[in-house]
C-alpha cells in the first residue's frame, strides 16, 4: 500500500471539557489523521482519481488549482506520488505554513495579495481567475475545486465512517463550508441512512451570506468564501449557524489546552458551532463535527503565536 491507502478511517473521541453540562455528547472526527494533516486528502483524491477513470486527466499533464493551502498540499501530494506537476495559485492570506508545505510537495505557486491578510469575495474570485488563466495551457487539468462534483464524492467514505462509528446514533452534523463539497458528501449520506438527521452549516460571523448576509472579510481559513458556493446544496441543510473569527480561534485554543486537541481555526468554528446545537438538542443527543485540519498548520498565525 502506498501512502494514497492511509486516506480516511480517521478517529471518532468525544469532547469532555469544552462541552457544557445538560446537552447533548458532542464527539470529533480528528481529520488531521489523513496524510497531510487535512480532510482535504479525500477530496484530492476524487479530483484526481476520478479524471484519471475517464480520460479527462492523462499522463503528463500539469494539475491547476486555486487554493488557501490544505486543497493545494493534498492535491500536491498525490500529484507527487502519482508523477504529475502542479501549479497552485494561493495567497498571502492562507498561513505560511500551508503554503511551506505545498512547496514541500513539489508544487509551483502564485501568489495573489489579500486586503490586510484576510478572506474575501474579491481574493477567492481573483484566485479563481488566476487558474482559470493557467488551465488554459497545453495539456494542463484544472480540478476547479469550487465547481467540480468530483470533490463531492471524495466525502461519501467520511458519512459512511460516522454512521458506523456512531453505530447510527448521530442525531446531528455540524460542518463549516468552504466548497460545500464535504458538508454535501457528508450530509448525502447520513440523510440516505437517516432522513431526520440535523445538518448544520457553519460559517464565519463576520460574512454570513449562505443565511442571507453581506460578504465580508474574516480568518477563518478555508472557509466563508464571500458568496455561495456552486456545489451549495440547501435542501441538505438544515440549520445555519453564524461564528465569529475570534470565537472560533479562541476555541481552537482551549480545545489545545483543555481537549489535547491540536486543530485550526474551523475546527474551533465547528465545535462553537456544535456545542450550540448539542444545547438545543439536550441530553441523550450525539452531534458530530470535524477538526478538518492540524494546529501545526497555523503555527505562524496569531491563532497559537503570542507577538
Amino acid at each position: 500500500m502506498d501512502i494514497l491507502g492511509a486516506i480516511g478511517n480517521t478517529s471518532l473521541v468525544r469532547l469532555s471539557k469544552v462541552v457544557p453540562p445538560n446537552c447533548a455528547q458532542v464527539f470529533v472526527k480528528l481529520e488531521w489523521e489523513n496524510p497531510t494533516g487535512s480532510m482535504k486528502d479525500r477530496m484530492a483524491q476524487a479530483l484526481i482519481s476520478r479524471p484519471e477513470a475517464d480520460g479527462r486527466l492523462k499522463p503528463g499533464y500539469t494539475i491547476v488549482e486555486g487554493t488557501g493551502g490544505s486543497t493545494g498540499a493534498s492535491l500536491a501530494m498525490i500529484c507527487s506520488v502519482k508523477g504529475y506537476r502542479i501549479k497552485i495559485v494561493t495567497s498571502d492570506a492562507f498561513s505560511r505554513e500551508k503554503r511551506d508545505q505545498m512547496q514541500a510537495f513539489g508544487a509551483t505557486l502564485t501568489l495573489v495579495p489579500s486586503e490586510g491578510g484576510r478572506t474575501t469575495k474579491r481574493l477567492i474570485l481573483e484566485m479563481v481567475e488566476t487558474a482559470r488563466a493557467l488551465s488554459k495551457e497545453p495539456n494542463t487539468y484544472w480540478t476547479d475545486q469550487l465547481h467540480n462534483p468530483d470533490g463531492i464524492a471524495g466525502y461519501y467514505p467520511l458519512g459512511e465512517e460516522i454512521w458506523s462509528q456512531t453505530q447510527g446514533t448521530v442525531d446531528a452534523f455540524v460542518h463549516s463550508a468552504g466548497t460545500g463539497a464535504s458538508s454535501r458528501g457528508v450530509a448525502t449520506v447520513l440523510k440516505r441512512y437517516k432522513s431526520n438527521i440535523q445538518i448544520a452549516v457553519v460559517e464565519p460571523g463576520e460574512s454570513a451570506v449562505l443565511a442571507g448576509g453581506q460578504p465580508g472579510p474574516h480568518n477563518i481559513e478555508g472557509v466563508g468564501i464571500g458568496y455561495a458556493p456552486p456545489l451549495w446544496e440547501p435542501s441538505l441543510v438544515d440549520q445555519l449557524v453564524a461564528v465569529n473569527s475570534d470565537d472560533a480561534k479562541q476555541m481552537a485554543r482551549r480545545l489545545a489546552r483543555e481537549e489535547g486537541l491540536f486543530g485550526g481555526t474551523s475546527s474551533g468554528a465547528n465545535v462553537v458551532a456544535a456545542i450550540r446545537i448539542a444545547e438545543a438538542l439536550g441530553p441523550g443527543a450525539t452531534v458530530v463535527t470535524l477538526m478538518p485540519d492540524s494546529g501545526l498548520k497555523y503555527m505562524g498565525t496569531d491563532v497559537y503565536r503570542r507577538s
